[in-house]
């Protein structure tokens, strides 16, 4: 067979972008070069790829399984040439980080101090963001690396390498009406306002259990304002138990609440984008800093 790599990446930004045009505008090339690249790769491997009868083209069953192959070995290519240009590269002078507020700060305060004791002039950038916000940062490479609950699908260029998981906890203040409820139906929550995280520019955000409910970006803000007896939320285990606010809110019971309460945090870079011995490191004392914690539990 003589397919080649340009052939496949056409084929994968076709399925992608929903049709051979938009794929040659991601590509930056004419749609004819598109459309006579996956004519040849079908003709290369031996069968269609596309039905081409309606007004935009599908998947053929054998398309499906070849999607999925093609997809694993454009993103096998993408970190040979990472590793490559890593390999040629010198140690980075400067790297920007994106990190939710809500990830554990104990955690994160003792892996920078880490980092500063082993680079010390090392140029860091740290800022905040909610998991659509990090992703698009890295995306867009405007940061090298995201540490984020991952609660959403990920950009496909993404790579991402979970370090743990964390419980959401239903909190009210004392004072509230459903503190003496231990374990609130969904018919008692409806009864009250909700606080819903969601990222900073109102694309994307969790459901909303109560039809009474207020969008929020941060779950330490949210987090004051239940204390301030103006509604309930489900915040991450690890805000609840932090020494800030820990007598300050009541914990009730979750079991009436239907959905998954568990949420996976973990760190993200772009899949293409070579690193190297800083990035190398941080990437190795996050994940033995985590398997670390859970050994000891």
């Amino acid at each position: 067979m003589n397919w080649t790599l340009a052939q496949l990446e056409a084929f994968v930004m076709a399925v992608n972008h929903g049709s051979f045009s938009a794929a040659a505008r991601k590509l930056g090339r004419a749609q004819s070069r598109v459309s006579t690249a996956i004519a040849h790769l079908e003709a290369d491997l031996g069968f269609t790829l596309f039905n081409r009868n309606g007004k935009l083209p599908t998947l053929t069953k054998d398309g499906q399984d070849m999607f999925v192959q093609a997809q694993a070995i454009l993103e096998q290519c993408q970190r040979l040439q990472s590793r490559a240009m890593t390999i040629s590269k010198g140690e980075e002078v400067a790297l920007q980080v994106a990190i939710d507020e809500a990830v554990p700060i104990n955690a994160f305060e003792l892996f920078f101090s880490r980092l500063a004791h082993h680079y010390p002039d090392l140029k860091l950038t740290i800022i905040n963001g909610s998991q659509e916000d990090i992703a698009r940062w890295v995306d867009n490479e405007k940061v090298d690396l995201g540490i984020l609950f991952h609660v959403s699908p990920l950009p496909h260029s993404l790579e991402f390498m979970s370090i743990g998981q964390f419980k959401y906890s239903l909190i009210v203040s004392s004072e509230h009406p459903l503190a003496n409820i231990h374990a609130p139906s969904i018919n008692d929550l409806n009864q009250y306002r909700q606080f819903v995280i969601r990222d900073r520019v109102g694309n994307h955000q969790a459901k909303a259990l109560s039809m009474n409910h207020w969008y929020i970006d941060s779950y330490y803000y949210m987090t004051a304002l239940v204390i301030r007896g103006l509604g309930w939320a489900l915040v991450p285990e690890h805000i609840v138990n932090s020494q800030w606010y820990f007598d300050d809110v009541k914990e009730l019971s979750t079991e009436n609440i239907p959905y998954p309460l568990l949420v996976e945090m973990g760190v993200v870079n772009r899949r293409d984008r070579a690193y190297g011995p800083i990035m190398e490191w941080m990437f190795s004392e996050i994940e033995s800093m985590f398997q670390d914690n859970v050994n000891k539990t």
